[in-house]
This record gives C-alpha cells, sequence and structure tokens, in this order.
C-alpha cells in the first residue's frame, strides 16, 4: 500500500513538473517583461525614433535586433542582420518661377509636385480643370494617379483648400530610390486658361537610408506559407515643446505594438511548434507614409502569405473595457472570427472597429498588404476620438496599463494557434483599392 502511494506520489509530482513547464502564455509573456521592452523603447533617450534620423532611429533598431537575437530567430530572406535597408530620396521644393501668358505667377498661388531635381517647361502640358462645384478630392486624386505631365488650374472658390494643398506640397515627398520617374504635376489657383507658360523649378534630393526589423521562425510542415506579426517602430522624434518637454517617445505609438511583436516572437520561439513560417517585424517610416511597410511586402509574395497580425497602439483600455480590443477591417474577412473561436473559453473578446469614420484599415502598415490580397488588419485598443496623448510628447511610459497590454499579447498569441498551426487559413481581402 505504501508502495502505491509513493509511486502515485511520483506520478503526481511529475505531472505538477510538467504543467509548470509547460510553454503557455501566462508562463512567458510577463508584466515585467512587456514593462522592460515598453520602457526602454519609449525613454527619453530614444529621442522620439524619428525614421528621418537614421543615426538615433537606429538605437531602437538595435535593441529590436538584440531581442529577436535573445529569442533565436532568423535572419529574413538570405539576409545576413536582422536589419532590412532600403533607401528613399527625401524631396524638399526650393521654389523657382512661374510665368502664365506673359505674366510672373506669385508663388503663393502655385505648387509643385515633381520627382526631378531640376525641371524645366516651356510649353503647357495637359490640363486638368477643377472647376467651381467639382469634387476637389477626386480631382485631385485623379491628377496625381495620371501618367502625364500636368497643369491642374483650380477655380479661386477653392481657394483654403488649395492653401492645405500647397502646405502639403512645400513639405516635401519621400519617394522610393529605385522608383521611376513620375509625371510632374503643376496646381495653381486660377480663373484663367492658360494659353503659354513657362516655368523653372528646383528640388532638393537627400538620399535617406531606413530600416525595418524583421526576423523569422522557420515553419515545420509549412514552411513557405507566412504569418507576420508586426508593428511600427518609428515616432514623431523632436516636436515643438510643452512644458519644456520636446520629445514625443511614442509608447503607445507604437512602442506598444512592437513590444507585442518582440514577446511574441519570444513566446513561439519557445513553443516551437509553428507549422506555417513566421515573420516578426518592426516597420519603420509608418509615421511618414508608411514606406517600411511597402518596401517589406515587395519582398514577400503576398499569395504565400496567409495573415497578418498588425499591432497598433495597445498601452490604454479600450471603450470596451478590459480583456478587449478592436480589430479593423473587422467585415473583409473572417480573420477576426478564427480569432475569436480560438479564444472560446477565455474572458478576452475582439471587436469589429468601432471607429469606421477614422479609416484605420487604411492608416497603418496592413494597408499595403491588404491592397495585395492578404487577410491583414490592424488589432488596437486605442479610443482614437478621444485620446488626448495621441501623436504629443505625453504619449510616455508611464501612461501606459502594463497589465492590459499584456493580456492583449496574450490574447493574441492563444488566438493566432489555428492559423500558424495550419489549420485555419483566413479568407483573402478583396475590393480593396
Amino acid at each position: 500500500m505504501k508502495k502505491i502511494n509513493i509511486i502515485a506520489i511520483a506520478a503526481g509530482l511529475i505531472i505538477l513538473q510538467s504543467c509548470a513547464t509547460q510553454k503557455t502564455p501566462q508562463s512567458i509573456i510577463t508584466q515585467e517583461e512587456v514593462s522592460r521592452v515598453i520602457k526602454t523603447l519609449s525613454a527619453d533617450d530614444m529621442l522620439g525614433r524619428s525614421a528621418l534620423k537614421p543615426n538615433e532611429i537606429g538605437k531602437a533598431a538595435d535593441f529590436i535586433s538584440s531581442e529577436f537575437k535573445k529569442a533565436g530567430l532568423k535572419y529574413f530572406d538570405g539576409a545576413t542582420t536582422y536589419r532590412q535597408n532600403f533607401t528613399m530620396s527625401n524631396i524638399k521644393p526650393e521654389g523657382g518661377k512661374l510665368t502664365i501668358n506673359g505674366k510672373e505667377v506669385s508663388t503663393e498661388i502655385f505648387g509643385v509636385s515633381s520627382s526631378k531635381e531640376s525641371l524645366t517647361m516651356t510649353n503647357v502640358p495637359q490640363i486638368l480643370k477643377i472647376e467651381k462645384g467639382d469634387n476637389f478630392n477626386a480631382k485631385y486624386r485623379q491628377a496625381l494617379n495620371g501618367d502625364k505631365d500636368l497643369l491642374v488650374c483650380i477655380d479661386e472658390s477653392f481657394k483654403s483648400t488649395f492653401s492645405r494643398v500647397k502646405g502639403f506640397l512645400n513639405r516635401g515627398n519621400m519617394v522610393a530610390s529605385d522608383k521611376k520617374e513620375s509625371p510632374s504635376i503643376v496646381f495653381l489657383l486660377t480663373n484663367e486658361t492658360p494659353v503659354n507658360m513657362s516655368l523653372q523649378f528646383k528640388n532638393k534630393i537627400t538620399p535617406m537610408p531606413m530600416f525595418n526589423v524583421v526576423g523569422v521562425l522557420p515553419g515545420k510542415s509549412r514552411p513557405n506559407e507566412y504569418v507576420v506579426f508586426s508593428g511600427h517602430y518609428d515616432h514623431l522624434g523632436i516636436i515643438k515643446a510643452t512644458n519644456q518637454d520636446s520629445i514625443a517617445n511614442g509608447a503607445d505609438d507604437d512602442a506598444s505594438g512592437t513590444t507585442a511583436v518582440i514577446e511574441l516572437a519570444k513566446y513561439f520561439a519557445q513553443k516551437k511548434d509553428n507549422e506555417r513560417t513566421l515573420v516578426f517585424v518592426a516597420f519603420t517610416a509608418e509615421e511618414i507614409g508608411g514606406y517600411g511597410s511597402q518596401y517589406f511586402s515587395k519582398q514577400l509574395n503576398p499569395d504565400q502569405t496567409v495573415a497578418m497580425f498588425n499591432i497598433e497602439m495597445i498601452g490604454k483600455e479600450s471603450k470596451f473595457g478590459i480583456n478587449n480590443a478592436f480589430i479593423t477591417g473587422y467585415d473583409r474577412s473572417d480573420f477576426g472570427k478564427i480569432l475569436q473561436k480560438n479564444l472560446e473559453g477565455t474572458a478576452f473578446k475582439f471587436y469589429p472597429d468601432p471607429y469606421p469614420q477614422q479609416n484605420l484599415f487604411f492608416r497603418s502598415d496592413n494597408a499595403t498588404l491588404a491592397r495585395l490580397g492578404v487577410p491583414a488588419h490592424t488589432i488596437s485598443s486605442d479610443q482614437i476620438d478621444t485620446d488626448k496623448l495621441y501623436h504629443s510628447v505625453d504619449d510616455e511610459f508611464e501612461s501606459m496599463n502594463i497589465s492590459n497590454i499584456t493580456e492583449i499579447i496574450k490574447a493574441i498569441a492563444i488566438s493566432s494557434t489555428s492559423i500558424i498551426n495550419g489549420k485555419d487559413t483566413p479568407s483573402r481581402v478583396s475590393g480593396v483599392e
């Protein structure tokens, strides 16, 4: 009898030990680690992680790379580093002289969009008129999407709208260095019809090195099917001071999402049971146009990309309370339904995006792959309509709800299970322009 009890006790201890060492989100994804990572990324010495300051944002890239290395991730697509390097051309207008019908035009009523360092026009190009009562946005998009040089004549009734367009043009533009030269467009506020014109205009073009940070966990049985976990690690850098603070730390936007990517990488690397290949990426330049995700999308076959979990601003409680988050573009695929099915029996719930008027599905790094048909969605908890810390110097670590962040990361880990093990494949996104 005593021998039987001893055997039973020993068996029980083995079971308990097995449970204690089981690789669960609860045992691996901890508040302590979440706090450490997000505090590091949003610290003052990161200087706001501006994508336009390679040396400054490089410090954040090095930290993320070190976390990927500790997790044991592989390099992406034959690379020799976790950095995915690419170069953009920063185009800044320097100004010029425009003459219409023999008269010099005030610089206040014309603007130029061109990727040329020096632009000369001696004849009137094709004219597109935006007349009183027209849909300005539709005509503006038509101009930008054309394949020929244009003179866009804007009716003076759109004076205030033109001022916003000119302000946008004056801030400059960023284009991929390997992109073919785009058409040049002259925007002119006038009710006259130009008969002849002459333009001399210059841009200052500066090469801008940029880098995503990418790590890979190869799949066991389906290595050519990819599941992407992403967040952007750039923010605004140094901005206008408020109460003598000028560092836009970006704790929620998006150190919180980048922290999730790092913690999920560590979790799945320890589990070692992913049938599909997992790609973990921290994007640069989301804040200035999504250039990091645009470059990344060209390096990955969208037909082999099963899903994208883009994680953006999970640092605070959602409008639905604790143990909740929302998914942008919820109705565009069955991605959200699969996640919720995997969460049955838990207290956590994913909701459809409650802010459709904010167009969030197209405002983060998921949009590029979504346009290619990938079920790419953003997971967030931010109350974007009332968030007073958004894009301010007060988006700091102290405003973060670490418990909330940790629970959302755990929920993503659990809800993604059937996708990464190959049992579920979300439906493709269609009709996304």
